[in-house]
Parts: C-alpha cells; structure tokens; sequence
C-alpha cells in the first residue's frame, strides 16, 4: 500500500497536481496548444546546395561535361532542389571537378546568388548568353560563371582554371532547360 502510495504521489507530482485533499485537478487538454500559422519567406537567397543521390544530371551530360571541363567524369550526384537539381561531376579521384547551379525564384536572389558566386566588385563581366548578366572569375584553383535572368540564375564552378569551360556549361544547361 505505502509503494501505491508512493507511486501516486510521484505521479501527481510529475503531472503537475497537488497532494492537497481539496484541490482540484488541472484540466487535461488531448490537443496540442494553438500556435498562429506560420509563413516562410526567404530573407535571401538559398543556402549552398548538397549532393543527396546519385545522378544522372537532367540537364548535362557527362560527356558534354567531360569534354567541356577537359576531365572524364566518373560519378554524378545531384541535390533534392526543385525543380532542378545541382549536379556535381567528380573526378576519378574522389574529388568534385564541376558543379552546375540552377535556382528559380526571385529576382532578388537569383541575383543575390550571383553575386555571391562571382561578386560584382571582383569579377569580369558575364554576358553571355545574350539576355543573361553576371560574373566570371578564373584562377589556378577554380574557375566560376554565374549569370542571371528575372528570377533565374546558372552558375557553374569548376576546378579548371578557364573560365571559358564553366562559360560552355552554362550556356548548354540554359539551352538545355529552355531557359
């Protein structure tokens, strides 16, 4: 009897009840409290996309890639964004050789990411293709293309140091998607 005891007591305690003989229980409530609806709205543009699944690329092909990069592709992994996934073209030695970037928004952030990818302030102008505006950069270690239309935005990084080569991969995944 002093265990039943015990054990009630604890319960009640644990349950937020009082031990006093005349108090009255708290009301239960079965449903979940009431939180006003909440709303997502972007502040800014997308974070960087990750590969989740192995590809193949819906809008390059790797042997467009491997020709355009100057590398053989040996793995193609693409990220869950919709409604185009970025594609990452590995190398034969583990490493990510060429990324290849589609968002389609707000102008605001398809823009946003451009800047990012190639800043306004450091990079050689991109115009190609006709319409498309942005930023170029090529250096030893990488080169990045990053152009954007209204709400769309194509950028392409690779580990070639011309940039000439992710410019070629632009152009094809914008072709490619009708953009």
């Amino acid at each position: 009897m002093r265990r039943l005891t015990s054990a009630l007591l604890l319960a009640c305690c644990l349950a937020g009840c009082s031990t006093s003989p005349n108090a009255e229980p708290a009301p239960q409530n079965s449903q979940p409290p009431r939180t006003s609806p909440t709303t997502t709205t972007p502040e800014g543009p997308p974070p960087a996309p990750e590969p989740v699944a192995d590809g193949p690329c819906p809008y390059l092909e790797s042997a467009f890639v491997a020709e355009a990069n100057g590398q053989r592709a040996t793995k193609v992994r693409i990220s869950a964004d919709k409604p185009h996934p970025a594609c990452f073209f590995y190398r034969a030695d583990g490493s990510i050789q060429l990324t290849a970037r589609v968002y389609v928004g707000t102008a605001k952030n398809a823009k946003a990411l451009v800047d990012e990818a190639a800043p306004i302030d450091t990079s050689n102008p991109a115009t190609s293709p006709a319409g498309w505006k942005g930023g170029s950069i090529g250096a030893d270690k990488g080169s990045v293309y990053a152009v954007a239309k209204e709400g769309t935005a194509v950028i392409v990084t690779t580990n070639q140091a011309q940039s000439i080569k992710a410019r070629r991969v632009v152009e094809k995944a914008i072709a490619t998607l009708g953009l």
